[in-house]
């Protein structure tokens, strides 16, 4: 990764924190090499990460990185705290997306949170550039296939999810969506 791949990371993983809570158990599905775990050492009380570009498991003192897709690689009957999913919705096919609300209902502990950050459409024309550029690396941008940001909610909706926070960010390029878990 280069340097701005790193910064927008960072900013992503300070905003998502703003809605976890100390001690708080948390799956990241699209935890590349556990970055935010290592940023949030000490303050959540353990971390789970899935991502398909590991290769091997990787056990570190407050996290564990699995190879995979979400939910297949993550441990069977645990539950979370809060499910962070950054820049990963947009790379999830649309035929995939119900079913990935479901699944994370069912890692969620009760009155859990979604949090959500998801790139504006006009993103990918600047991530195409800065890549030409050799800016950045531009992680699985061939995935990218212009997913609408204020589609979220619909697919995190009732009667599994309510949203209880929306905002953007970077200029309105990025979204931050918070959903609680119902029931």
């Amino acid at each position: 990764m280069k340097a701005i791949d790193r910064y927008l990371q960072k900013v992503r993983i300070r905003k998502a924190k703003q809605f976890v809570r100390k001690n708080d158990s948390v799956l990241d599905i699209g935890s590349v090499d556990g970055v935010m775990f290592e940023a949030w050492n000490g303050f959540i009380k353990k971390g789970i990460g899935v991502d398909p570009t590991l290769t091997q498991i990787i056990s570190k003192e407050n996290y564990t990185l699995y190879p995979g897709y979400f939910p297949e690689a993550c441990p069977k009957n645990e539950t979370f705290d809060a499910i962070t999913l950054l820049a990963v919705l947009e790379h999830i096919p649309t035929n995939q997306q119900k079913s990935l609300a479901e699944n994370c209902f069912q890692y969620l502990n009760k009155n859990g949170r979604l949090i959500i950050t998801v790139p504006s459409p006009q993103v990918d024309h600047i991530l195409e550039i800065l890549t030409k550029l050799k800016l950045i690396d531009g992680m699985s941008l061939e995935e990218h296939y212009g997913f609408e940001p204020k589609h979220t909610p619909e697919i995190f909706s009732q009667p599994l999810f309510k949203l209880t926070h929306k905002s953007s960010f970077q200029l309105g390029l990025n979204n931050l969506f918070v959903f609680e878990k119902i029931g």
